[in-house]
């Protein structure tokens, strides 16, 4: 049969995307520069740190912020090149680039773990002093305040903007942070002591902390890229709008589908409509639904094929999502 879908005026598309997505662009640009800035510092002060007081533990916090700085780097094209409209080549836009982005910066974490790891058990088996570890706790302290203070501020803004890029880079800070905190306790109790090995020890406990991350992020991030379904919190939204609507017009609904890309959420599914009702009802309510679901699921694009109730229903996995109410 004939593909009836419900078409919306371009006003409207522009309308959304204005409201959406892309609205809060330039502050996810700019909060992808602020860490590429704070990155920056840290890894000359843990660099400096680490020739200074000749502690591995030290030297890998320098390769991680020096991972951390190309995912920032990462996300901050990732995030510009998101913002780019649709256009003839990418009609459903760029917002997948974000997607890709927190991929590529999961593998980084695992890469600079991997290294970490080698180091750390050469230097376990072959101890090196360590000196002037006054500097070196300083340093470790001023960077893990500056990374759960930059960190913070990355967590609010890809919320605000339902930004994976900036998400994942958020974790990796975040992740920074935590290990800065970590090899800073190892120095102390270098420093109280004198068991040098608790320094690469330590070392290799912060690089298993960075694989859990890096995995996590691969792992959210790849469904993505994947286009794995929206997390069921968010088919259930989608469903009580639906199923919400009072109109007696509207018969039932099936083939719910939906999945992301960047912070957008595209969802399409097949609503049925009972006998005698006419195209311009049918697609009016059409756009109510979509409102309604706009309403409830961030960044929705909706898309509903209109269908007669006379059509019989698919079973199995295409089966009717529900009847509503309302006849």
């Amino acid at each position: 049969m004939a593909r009836l879908v419900s078409a919306r005026p371009a006003a409207r598309d522009a309308d959304r995307a204005v409201r959406g997505a892309d609205a809060p662009a330039p502050r996810r640009s700019r909060a992808a520069a602020v860490s590429i800035l704070s990155n920056s510092l840290l890894i000359a002060l843990k660099v400096a740190a680490g020739v200074v007081t000749g502690s591995i533990a030290i030297l890998t916090e320098a390769i991680h912020s020096s991972i951390d700085l190309l995912a920032s780097l990462v996300a901050f094209f990732s995030v510009r090149q998101a913002e780019k409209p649709a256009d003839e080549g990418h009609p459903y836009g760029h917002e997948k680039v974000e997607n890709l982005s927190a991929a590529v910066e999961g593998v980084l974490i695992l890469v600079g773990a991997g290294v970490i790891f080698y180091e750390s058990l050469r230097r376990l088996f072959d101890a090196s002093p360590i000196e002037n570890l006054g500097f070196g706790i300083a340093v470790l302290a001023f960077s893990g305040a500056v990374n759960l203070v930059v960190s913070t501020y990355l967590y609010r803004r890809a919320q605000e903007a339902d930004s994976p890029a900036l998400e994942g880079d958020a974790a990796h800070l975040r992740a920074d942070a935590f290990t800065s905190v970590g090899v800073l306790g190892a120095l102390v109790l270098v420093e109280t002591t004198g068991v040098e090995q608790l320094d690469p020890a330590m070392a290799l406990v912060v690089a298993g902390a960075i694989v859990v991350s890096g995995v996590r992020i691969v792992r959210r991030s790849s469904g993505d890229l994947v286009d794995e379904t929206l997390p069921a919190a968010e088919l259930a939204a989608v469903t009580g709008a639906v199923e919400g609507h009072t109109a007696r017009e509207i018969a039932g609904f099936h083939k719910l589908r939906a999945r992301r890309a960047g912070p957008r959420r595209y969802i399409d599914l097949h609503v049925q409509f009972r006998s005698g009702t006419s195209l311009e009802r049918a697609h009016e309510l059409a756009h109510e639904l979509e409102e309604r679901i706009g309403r409830s699921v961030r960044g929705a694009d909706v898309l509903i094929h209109l269908e007669p109730d006379a059509v019989p229903r698919p079973s199995g996995r295409d089966a009717p999502t529900g009847p509503l109410s309302g006849g």
